[in-house]
Formats: C-alpha cells, structure tokens, sequence
C-alpha cells in the first residue's frame, strides 16, 4: 500500500484563496492564528499524521477491535502507540479554547487535521472525532463545574468521548428511545437503558470515557422533546478529579462490520450508571445537535479524506503499471496512466476531491463567521449558510467517497480486488460515512424540510445569486474560461428550477418535495464543486504563477465539462414528485403482480 501524502499545499491554497481564512484570522482571539502560523502548523502536523498514523492503517484493518472473555475490548497495539504520541503532540486540543488547555485556533484548522488524520486511518481517527464532539456539547451546555471537571483531559486526550443515542428500537428514530434516567437525593441521575452501535464505546486507549447518553427522566414528554443528555463517565470522578471506582456502564458486545475494523462499536449496557444531566432536562436533542452538526461536517470530510488516500494509491499504480501499447507510444508496453480511459478515472476523481476539499473548508471558515464575526448581521447570515451547507457536505461528501474508492479500486484491476493491496479496505471503510451521523437520506430531508424554508426561501436564493456573481468574473478572465462560465450559467438555471419547484410545491405536497430531496441535494453539491472550483481558478490565474494557473484551471474545466452537466440531468428526477413512488403496493414490489 502506498504511503499517504497529506495535500498541505492545496489546503493552503484554499484557505487562503477560496475559503476566506484570512478573514478568519483577523478576527478578535486569533491573533496568533494568521495564514503562514497555520501553514506551518498543518506541515508539522501532516508529517505527524503520514509517519506515525498512516502506518496504523493496514494493520488496524486486519486485527481490528476485539472483547475479550472478561468484558475488555482492545484494539491493535499499533493504536495504542500511535494515540500515546497524538496526545503527547497535542493535535486534538489545537481548536479548542486556550482556558482549557486548547490552542485556540479557528474551526477550519481543525477541520484540516481531521482531513489528515481520517486519511492516515480513519477508524484510528473516530476515536478523537466522537470526543470533539463530546466536548463542544460541554463548552456549549455544560456548567463550569462540569467543564472545569471534564474538558481539560478531554482537550488534551487523556480522557475520551463517546456519543451515545441509538438503541434497538430506535434507530433514526431517536424520540422512540427508553433508556431511563431516575433522580436521585444527591443531585444525579441513575441511568439504565441500552445503546447500540457506540463509536469507541470502551477501550483502553485513555484512562477514562465520558460517554454522553440520551434518556429520559420520569414523566418526561413524549417524542424528541422528552429527552435529556447526561454525562455518565466510565470511571466515576473523586472530588479531587483522580479516577474512582468503575461506573455501571459495560461493553456487551462489539459489532463485526464490513469496515473501520479498528473502530470498537459497542453495545452498551446502563445498569443504574451514575450520570449527571447537562442544561436543564429536555433539552437532549437540543445538545445533540451541537455534536451532530459538527460531526455531519467531520463525517462529510471521511469522504473526502479516503478519496484523497484511495486517489494517491490508484495514480501510484497507474504510473507503475505496465500493461499494453498506448497510441503513439515506441515501446513494448506503456504505463496504464497513458490510456485515455484510466485519466479520466484519474481525472474525476482528481477534480472531485478537490471540489469536496473547497467545499468542507468554505462551509468550516462559515462556521467560524458564524461563532466569531464581530458583526452580528453578518453572523447570522453565516448561520443559514452553515445550515445550507452542512447538510450538503455530509451526503454529497459520502456519496462521493464511495464512488470515487470504487474508482480508484477499478484503476487498481484485479489487483484492486485483493485485499492485500488495500485498496478494498477503503471502500469498505467509507461505506459507513453515508450511513451514521443521519443517514444521506436524512441529510436531503434535512435540507428540503428545515432548511430550504429559511426566510420563506430567501436564504437559498440569496446564496444562488451569490455564486451567479462568478459569472462577469469569468467572462472578464477570457476564453479560457468560456467552456466554465457557460455550463456553470445553465447549472445555475437548473438548481434556481428546482429550487423554485421545491418552494412552490413543499407547502400542499411534502412528499413531492421529500421525494426529490436527495437528487435536489446532489444538484446543490455538484453546482457548489463548479462555482468553488471556477472561484479557485480565477484565483490562480491572477497569482502570476503559470504552473498553478494551469493546473487550477484544468481542474475547474475539466469539472465544469464532464461532471457538472449532471446537475441538469437531475433536474427531472427531483422535481418528479411522489406518484409513482406510491404507485405500487408491497406485493407489486415485491413482484407478485397480477397477470
């Protein structure tokens, strides 16, 4: 397997050029987190990420997570080693606050080494993930006490985090859940209940786990509104914050997957757990969401990251692999990478990852306006964007990666299709990335149900009109650009149709809308990729430097010629409605039709 390159380079150009970090970095409290401190940062820690993580990969896919007879759930040895120098480096606290311990940098950076660190392993990195979650839900909803208790060893790794909300019965259902929570005399809460499918739910990397779990206390609302979060530590916490005795939380089992071998997902009992409610109670889902929305971001950019790894290790093999004659070639055999066919798989996958790239960090450097823009107009309209996109990048993000590790397979031939090359150990991996953190199903829903109806649609069409303004720019750029602004003029008719569709119908008919949410949002991501692409286009044209010039600017026609005509091709699909998708009944779908 080839080692990974982490795309520094590129990140710094996007941060910089597309993105609009450097907006970011003047605002108040990061200072000290300008553009080239940055850069710095993220070669530092690429290098950190390539030499100590990436190694793990292989072998954490072979030996995976294990129970043991007496209840231990380990994981492989290389883990463990590698997660003691991630926290003695301290790349987990870089976005965190400085009053913790953290190191104060914007969310976008930290979106950047969750790149790396997803694509150096990405079941390795679930660990992390799940408790950066778990501590922006504290510093969000937490008391001081709590965050004072907590946050510290989070921040710097010492103590991990977990998410917990599934359970058998409650599926994306979570207001169907019944894990019970009962107050007691001293203030907490026992809890009792089972969750499933729980990323990281025991181990032994860290000392201690603080597992946030969704209950209910008694005589609590029905649905989603009766629910309440509370902190139920492996390990309960003595008054002078050392480790007591283990708490009534256990692993029954570990899930046997088709990916992330490495990853422990658990089975986790609550028998009478002492636990400690967050906020006030019923507002769980309130407090999930903090987490959610992050991690849909975070999950959006697994995508992105085992593309950019299974990429790497395909061109490696198509520059390796010598296989027939290529037209016009003297030898007796050429490089696959030669052939036509095998660039355009290069090619889409190429220009795709570096769509999804821009994408992910312009929707991280909104979640930074949206938290720490001075202004609070402009804060708000990076609020709506952020809900916009969010949505956008976890569906379109994992769609894309496993369409583009099934092209980087296919480029590998049948070598691909053997698990010691471990290019199938990629797509396995990121198969999950469209299923958790909400379904792509749940995220279209999401966008056409909640979001689209912001200001009575406004918020959608102001930001059409946004990327619309691209247009004169391209124009003036001259005929290079031709080819890029014309399909992204006829896109942009075909999203604004949809969209105006979805507006007028999604009032009197729900299910014509939801039944067109999820190729509606694969027009959203498809258009964002061109106008995102075109924008960093323009940008290196005006550099003064040929290399990067050329380069930007093949990606973005290349995209705006071969993959962004899709957008049109959907127009039909999402705007359909619902009638033939209610047509037939259970026994026409399942092919006993009356003859």
């Amino acid at each position: 397997m080839s080692d990974y390159r982490p795309p520094v380079s590129d990140m710094a150009f996007i941060l910089e050029h597309v993105a609009g970090y450097p907006d970011v970095a003047a605002m108040p409290g990061f200072e000290h987190a300008d553009l080239e401190t940055v850069v710095e940062l993220l070669k530092e820690c690429g290098s950190f990420m390539a030499e100590v993580v990436a190694p793990t990969n292989r072998v954490g896919d072979t030996e995976g997570a294990k129970r043991l007879p007496d209840g231990t759930v380990t994981l492989p040895a290389a883990f463990t080693a590698a997660y003691k120098k991630y926290v003695e480096t301290g790349w987990g606290s870089i976005p965190f606050p400085e009053e913790f311990g953290g190191g104060g940098f914007p969310h976008s950076v930290g979106l950047a080494i969750q790149e790396m660190m997803q694509a150096s392993n990405m079941a390795f990195s679930l660990g992390p993930l799940l408790t950066q979650g778990a501590i922006d839900a504290l510093l969000h909803y937490g008391n001081q006490e709590q965050k004072e208790l907590y946050l510290p060893k989070m921040i710097s790794g010492q103590w991990m985090g977990t998410m917990n909300l599934t359970e058998p019965q409650a599926g994306s259902d979570v207001g169907a859940l019944q894990t019970k929570a009962v107050p007691r005399d001293d203030g907490s809460f026992g809890i009792s209940g089972q969750k499933i499918y729980i990323t990281f739910g025991d181990h032994e990397l860290a000392e201690q786990i603080v597992h946030l779990v969704l209950a209910r206390t008694p005589g609590a609302p029905l649905g989603t509104k009766g629910i309440s979060c509370f902190i139920v530590p492996k390990f309960l916490v003595n008054d002078d914050g050392s480790l007591g005795e283990r708490n009534g939380v256990s692993a029954l089992s570990i899930e046997h997957k088709m990916g992330i071998h490495g990853s422990p997902t658990c089975v986790m009992e609550y028998d009478d757990a002492t636990g400690y409610l967050i906020g006030e109670e019923n507002l769980g889902m309130r407090i999930m969401f903090v987490m959610m929305n992050v991690a849909r971001l975070s999950v959006g950019t697994q995508g992105l990251a085992i593309s950019e790894r299974a990429y790497q290790q395909s061109l490696d093999h198509a520059l390796t692999r010598r296989q027939g004659v290529a037209i016009g070639a003297t030898g007796t055999d050429s490089a696959i990478i030669e052939f036509p066919d095998v660039r355009r798989m290069l090619m889409t996958q190429k220009a795709y990852i570096a769509a999804l790239r821009r994408l992910m960090l312009f929707n991280a450097v909104q979640m930074d306006r949206s938290t720490n823009e001075p202004d609070a107009q402009a804060r708000a309209r990076a609020v709506e964007i952020v809900g916009l996109l969010t949505p956008i990048c976890k569906a379109f993000g994992t769609d894309l990666g496993t369409e583009l590790t099934s092209i980087a397979l296919q480029i590998q031939g049948g070598m691909g299709y053997i698990e010691e090359t471990g290019a199938a150990q990629h797509y396995r991996d990121v198969r999950i990335a469209a299923i958790y953190e909400g379904t792509n199903g749940i995220q279209a829903a999401d966008l056409v149900g909640r979001k689209l109806g912001v200001r009575g649609g406004a918020s959608f069409l102001e930001f059409q009109a946004t990327m619309r303004g691209i247009l004169g720019d391209l124009t003036a750029a001259g005929s290079d650009f031709d080819s890029i602004r014309e399909e992204l003029e006829v896109q942009f008719d075909a999203l604004e149709k949809a969209t105006t569709w979805m507006l007028r119908t999604g009032v009197g008919d729900p299910n014509a809308v939801l039944a067109g949410s999820s190729p509606y949002l694969r027009m959203w991501g498809l258009v964002l990729g061109g106008w995102l692409l075109a924008k960093s286009a323009l940008a290196a044209a005006s550099l003064g430097d040929a290399e990067v010039a050329h380069g930007q600017l093949v990606l973005a026609r290349f995209y705006a010629e071969q993959l962004l005509p899709a957008t049109s091709g959907l127009l039909g699909a999402a705007t359909a409605g619902a009638r033939d998708l209610f047509a037939l009944d259970a026994d026409e779908f399942a092919g006993l039709v009356k003859r």
